[in-house]
């Protein structure tokens, strides 16, 4: 008979309420533990202007749980968030989820062979297995900028959209310029009075369609998941995922050059004037940092009430951005498009395994897993989307799901009571990291700029591989690289 396990998931985003589904779906005994009173994650926090996902909204869902009311091929924020709170109901995983309770602390028993999960209000919990859905991108970034808190209108960071503040024939300046930021300056330019972009970094541009679903097409969706299917596991977006991972592993080959080509003639072709397309131009190669794919932004950027800053913020003032240059930019709002710390994952819940051994001093050099999932020194200790996974411009739920697999299976061992505590070993570890580490190092993340893929030290904090790579290990985790005990 199979032993019967507890199981603590932490956070209720994609991830979570992937845990979740697959969990009741075995009869576990599990709950899931929220910080806020939502489901969704970082679908959940952040609602700014313009908020859209860059993965095709057909291919931006759970294998078992194809979505027909898509309303155009890149979805809203809100739309993705509805599809969650939809799955959540529709699988009734809700009411195994516990809201306004964050996790402060996880201690390993090594005798009972089990953790003890706190809570920020004291109470604690014990569970056999711990999955680990905190999510990366949720610990918002300030910038280090001289005077920031002198501001005398409204300030915030864009995953604390205040939608009080004036947008609207206002003087808007917006920091930074990643996916958030020319999602925002795409919403914005013909709302503002002016909008002042405040540029560190231009960014590549890959063109994609966007198009609306009719409500035809959403009958016919209805009728025949088959259609969604064709979508979503067809070559048009798995192919070009394979693709786009062989470039960025390959950084020499055609398939790299060919995704360089294309961004660099949607800049030539689409922006105007000669002094605009300069400052538009990146200094290093395309996907080094995370594309941005848009059908709309070089539009967007050319509206006259768009101005590009790429001077040197020396401070800010109670009534705007004073540039090195002396420059003064008078604005009435100011938007921190400025990402996110994305090393934290769990932290700043504590989390401490064997021998006294903590996360903290565990990551101290840099976040890492084994094949971004599992941790010696820490056992029955699952993360989904941890360090050292893929990313790029593809569906993390897929990724998720795969990893799901792996970790499974490793569950299974503790199910068919083969041992009471599972974990890699430092030896397997330590050479998935030597590899991983030298493979990261060619791929175009490291090809030289900076960005939120890169650890303290520089080096892409990724998956090296190929997406078919990564589907086959995961397909069946390796026992001789995990301490069973």
């Amino acid at each position: 008979m199979d032993r019967k396990l507890r199981f603590a998931v932490i956070g209720a985003g994609m991830a979570g309420i992937l845990a979740a589904i697959k969990l009741k779906a075995r009869g576990e005994t599990f709950t899931v533990f929220e910080k806020t009173d939502r489901i969704g994650g970082t679908w959940r926090e952040n609602r700014y202007p313009g908020l859209t996902c860059d993965v095709p909204s057909h291919a931006y869902t759970y294998t078992f749980a194809p979505y027909a009311e898509w309303r155009a091929n890149y979805a809203t924020g809100a739309e993705v968030q509805g599809y969650f709170e939809h799955v959540v109901e529709t699988y009734g995983v809700h009411d195994d989820i516990r809201f306004h309770s964050e996790v402060t602390g996880l201690v390993w028993d090594e005798a009972q062979a089990h953790w003890t999960l706190t809570l920020a209000g004291g109470e604690a919990h014990v569970f056999d297995v711990v999955i680990c859905a905190s999510g990366v991108l949720h610990h918002p970034r300030l910038p280090d900028i001289e005077g920031l808190d002198s501001f005398a209108g409204a300030k915030f960071h864009t995953a604390r959209w205040d939608d009080s503040a004036p947008i609207d024939g206002a003087r808007v300046g917006l920091v930074g310029c990643g996916s958030t930021g020319v999602q925002i300056v795409t919403a914005l330019a013909s709302r503002v009075k002016k909008l002042v972009h405040f540029q560190r970094s231009p960014q590549w541009i890959m063109p994609v369609q966007q198009f609306a679903f009719s409500d035809e097409q959403r009958d016919a969706f209805r009728a025949d998941t088959g259609l969604i299917d064709a979508i979503r596991f067809g070559d048009e977006y798995l192919g070009n995922v394979k693709r786009f991972t062989d470039a960025i592993t390959h950084i020499d080959g055609p398939l790299m050059k060919a995704v360089e080509d294309i961004c660099l003639q949607n800049l030539e072709n689409s922006v105007r004037d000669p002094v605009l397309k300069e400052k538009l131009r990146p200094d290093y190669r395309a996907a080094c940092k995370r594309l941005i794919y848009s059908w709309s932004f070089y539009d967007a950027v050319q509206n006259p009430a768009v101005e590009v800053e790429t001077g040197r913020i020396a401070r800010v003032e109670p009534t705007g951005v004073r540039m090195t240059d002396g420059t003064f930019h008078e604005l009435d709002t100011l938007v921190l498009a400025t990402g996110f710390h994305a090393d934290r994952f769990i932290r700043p819940a504590g989390v401490t395994g064997q021998n006294g051994l903590t996360l903290d001093a565990f990551w101290a050099r840099r976040p890492t897993a084994h094949y971004a999932m599992t941790l010696p020194g820490f056992p029955n200790f699952f993360m989904l989307n941890g360090p050292t996974g893929p990313v790029g411009n593809f569906s993390l739920i897929d990724i998720a799901e795969r990893q799901w697999d792996y970790i499974d299976q490793l569950i299974d061992v503790l199910r068919r009571g083969e041992g009471r505590a599972v974990m890699p070993t430092t030896t397997a570890h330590a050479d998935y990291e030597e590899r991983r580490i030298a493979a990261a190092k060619t791929t175009i993340f490291g090809s030289g700029c900076s960005s939120w893929y890169l650890d303290a030290e520089g080096v892409p904090a990724s998956w090296p591989w190929s997406y078919d790579t990564f589907v086959e290990t995961m397909s069946k985790p390796k026992l001789e690289e995990f301490a069973i005990a």
